[in-house]
């Protein structure tokens, strides 16, 4: 995911994407625990674009929209 495909969302929409990221990422991390992870780097992956989704909604807060 690129930072730019986040800076025409939504508020709303940006809150969606964090959620479902959290979640996949909660669930992958589950799955490292006992040892099933395929890619273990797509938990580095998924962290990053949570960072990217949190920039987006601070730049977004900022101009003022949501």
């Amino acid at each position: 995911m690129k930072y730019a495909e986040l800076t025409d969302q939504s508020g709303e929409e940006l809150r969606q994407k964090e959620a479902a990221l959290r979640d996949e990422l909660f669930k992958l991390r589950l799955r490292q625990a006992s040892s099933q992870v395929e890619n273990p780097m797509r938990i580095r992956a998924l962290r990053r674009d949570i960072a990217r989704v949190l920039t987006a909604r601070r730049a977004l807060a900022a101009k003022g929209g949501g």
